[in-house]
């Protein structure tokens, strides 16, 4: 099939991108990679009047190192971020999640803003944002303001942001001292869309406590699963988090999930590996912290 009709736009900035934007509204679409849209729209899932292509809006390709943390341009391509030394060093998680996704081919056309924005429950991008506390940075043609990750994504497909709007930058909040990462995830094949996954990441204070914590699923629901509110990770000496303690965890979260059944996988199959997922990324990340 081919996508139905409509005007091409290719702005060389920013702010043209939002005006042209903001005159269209809920008839326009940013076009990033187009890895995602360009086959929604070749099979008419999707229709919009106008594409606002976003590739020649370089402002939006940055990865600066900040004393906060790492900001990112919504239009970095994943390859981009696989490839980056300040990324690996700033943001580790986001970086080690990059090679899930899809194959290389894909990563390559493929960007940050697009893969936040597409909000699909299975993508490793967004659960990487809530696990890590990311801040999105948001522009329209008359405002811009920021929001937490976690409340970026209302559904699957579906975030907060408006028609009129454009995310342009991803904050990472920096991590410091003693630090572990970690994600997984299980998909049918190497470059398959995850059925379950998991991203973990743990701050030890001098005393061998945990002194910030942030663990996230995707595949197991409309959105990324914030799983911090299900368990206690934050004061706990590492000593008290062995396997048994860590098994614990996977089954609390576990037990708060009501994941998706369709023809991949059963909810129950999702939420017995996710069980599984959670405490084997929590016990790569206390052992990376521990070397540090």
């Amino acid at each position: 099939m081919k996508p139905a009709p409509f005007d091409y736009h290719a702005p060389s900035n920013l702010s043209d991108a939002l005006t042209i934007l903001d005159a269209h509204r809920d008839d326009a679409k940013a076009l990033a990679g187009g890895q995602s849209l360009v086959p929604m729209l070749a099979l008419r899932l999707t229709r919009f009047e106008h594409l606002v292509d976003l590739q020649h809006v370089r402002e939006l390709t940055a990865i600066t190192p900040r004393a906060d943390g790492l900001s990112i341009g919504a239009m970095t391509t994943q390859a981009t971020i696989g490839r980056s030394v300040e990324a690996a060093e700033h943001a580790p998680l986001l970086h080690r999640a990059t090679p899930l996704i899809g194959h290389q081919q894909i990563r390559n056309r493929g960007t940050l803003g697009g893969s936040v924005c597409h909000a699909d429950p299975a993508s490793e991008y967004p659960a990487v944002l809530v696990a890590l506390g990311a801040e999105l940075e948001i522009a329209s043609a008359s405002a811009t303001r920021s929001t937490r990750a976690a409340d970026f994504f209302e559904g699957t497909w579906s975030t907060s942001l408006d028609s009129d709007e454009l995310l342009t930058h991803v904050r990472f909040p920096r991590w410091s001292g003693r630090t572990g990462f970690a994600i997984d995830e299980v998909a049918r094949r190497h470059g398959d869309f995850a059925l379950v996954g998991a991203a973990a990441g743990l701050q030890l204070d001098g005393n061998d406590r945990v002194t910030r914590a942030g663990l996230a699923l995707f595949g197991v629901a409309a959105t990324p699963f914030d799983a911090s509110p299900h368990v206690s990770l934050e004061g706990r000496a590492v000593g008290e988090l062995d396997d048994e303690a860590l098994r614990e965890i996977g089954e609390a979260v576990a037990r708060a999930l009501d994941p998706p059944a369709d023809i991949h996988a059963t909810s129950g199959y999702r939420r017995r590996v996710a069980g599984r997922l959670v405490p084997k990324v929590l016990r790569q990340a206390i052992e990376e912290a521990n070397r540090g």
